[in-house]
């Protein structure tokens, strides 16, 4: 198989900007095929075929990417035939029938308290919260940033239920947060389990361990490659 196309996609409070420090370790080490969704964060739904549509642009195989909730978009748009595995990011892995929602009613997190909807339904993380909900392991400027550029999801995004699986049919990897106040690590692990992936990580990093952590994660989405090969 050749080298599959790297297509990452962003979760909540977020665009695809917040892989900006896992984008140039993966074009270091040759990956010159690299694209991140914008994700409107409307709906489970929308997400998932604006996804679909970048991934029909490729002509080739596809290797998708998720951190947070991008891992229940790549679950529900990835079982298009080119994509070929799909690696999560400190990320939720839904079965059928579950939402972010219900899954994180089995373990909650801490951060989740410092969430709340505006008057037109999005859901913002307090901006004096953000740093110790999201990132506490960031720069103090660096979280700033995060939290004033934050990109709040409807809260339709949050309870949509996943269709079918796309990990009960492709190989998976997962990283999981252990310090991770948004997806309590327990729930991580319980998921990452649940779906046999090939390889878990456990890194000591907060919730965006894609900024936190970006040569770990580039590590692991090596080894994913690695092995599809």
């Amino acid at each position: 198989m050749s080298t599959p196309t790297i297509v990452l996609v962003h979760g909540f409070w977020g665009g695809a900007a917040h892989w900006a420090k896992v984008i140039p370790e993966l074009r270091r080490r040759g990956y010159g095929d690299l694209h991140a969704v914008e994700n409107p964060l409307t709906s489970l739904a929308d997400d998932a075929a604006r996804t679909q549509q970048m991934i029909k642009q490729v002509d080739g195989p596809v290797l998708l990417v998720g951190h947070s909730y991008g891992g229940a978009v790549i679950t529900e748009a990835g079982d298009l035939p080119n994509v070929v595995g799909l690696v999560y990011v400190a990320a939720f892995a839904p079965d059928k029938g579950e939402s972010l929602a219900s899954i994180g009613e089995v373990v909650p997190a801490p951060g989740g308290a410092n969430i709340a909807p505006d008057s037109d339904g999005y859901l913002w993380i307090r901006q004096d919260k953000f740093q110790e909900s999201f990132c506490q392991d960031l720069p103090d400027e660096e979280a700033l940033v995060m939290a004033v550029t934050q990109k709040a999801p409807l809260g339709a995004a949050y309870v949509a239920p996943v269709t079918e699986p796309a990990w009960r049919h492709k190989p998976a990897w997962h990283q999981v947060s252990t310090e991770d106040r948004m997806i309590h690590p327990d729930n991580q692990r319980r998921m990452a389990a649940r779906m046999e992936a090939r390889k878990v990580i456990e890194l000591p990093a907060a919730h965006a361990s894609l900024a936190s952590q970006p040569v770990p994660i580039v590590d692991l989405i090596d080894e994913a490659v690695r092995d599809l090969s």
